[in-house]
């Protein structure tokens, strides 16, 4: 009970091949399986990168540039939550 069985998935194949037609079924099959190849390489390709430390990025910035980011941080922050009466 709940499982899929043999006269399910054949339905479900005919109303895959009703919607889709005969002639793009090899098409979409072949994009599946190039999205598939894609989405494994980029996750080899992801756990091949060195991680790097937190604390290891240098940032610069001017105090110029920090006073500013931090006004803009307190307006946004009051725009958000305008004070309570």
């Amino acid at each position: 009970m709940g499982g899929i069985g043999a006269p399910e998935l054949i339905i479900f194949l005919l109303v895959i091949l009703l919607l889709f037609g005969s002639t793009k079924l090899p098409k979409l099959a072949k994009s599946l399986g190039e999205a598939q190849k894609e989405f494994k390489k980029g996750i080899a390709e992801a756990e091949a990168e060195p991680v790097k430390p937190a604390g290891e990025e240098k940032v610069t910035m001017t105090k110029a540039e920090l006073d500013a980011m931090l006004a803009e941080r307190e307006a946004q922050a009051r725009r958000n939550n305008p004070p309570s009466v």
